[in-house]
């Protein structure tokens, strides 16, 4: 993997390009254009545990219509760095899916699979819920050591 950073200007922002090229803003401050580096931490378990969930609700025959994800995340407040204290992460789906069957591939991924998840559990207390068809699911919490 490689991924390059160009400093745009005198400011705290950056041209980013992945390996693939794909190009996009990096940037420190909310009046910068750009996507922060701990927003995109958060964009990185949203991302990760879906990839994760639609491999693994395609293996269950599962019918996804529509898919969308919300990551809410607390950082610390009275510590440096202030790293993320608590992410709630929202699966919503529709489409042919059983919701025990959503259940279990959001369990396995964020659990198992997804690499984002297992490097905040050092830090992070990470909850989840789930929506399907319109009717949300309580997933649960669970605390990292």
């Amino acid at each position: 993997m490689n991924v390059q950073l160009q400093q745009v200007d005198d400011e705290i922002q950056f041209q980013a390009r992945n390996g693939s090229g794909y190009d996009f803003m990096v940037a420190s401050a909310d009046e910068l254009e750009g996507v922060s580096p701990m927003e995109m931490v958060a964009l990185g378990l949203g991302s990760c545990s879906s990839v994760d969930i639609l491999n693994i609700l395609e293996k269950q025959r599962q019918t996804v219509d529509r898919y969308d994800v919300n990551v809410d995340a607390e950082r610390a407040t009275d510590e440096v760095p202030a790293v993320f204290t608590h992410l709630h992460v929202h699966y919503t789906v529709k489409g042919d899916v059983e919701p025990e069957k959503m259940r279990r591939a959001i369990e396995l991924s964020l659990d198992k699979y997804c690499s984002v998840s297992r490097m905040l559990e050092k830090t992070a207390e990470i909850s989840y819920a789930f929506t399907v068809n319109g009717t949300e699911y309580d997933g649960h919490t669970r605390q990292f050591e």
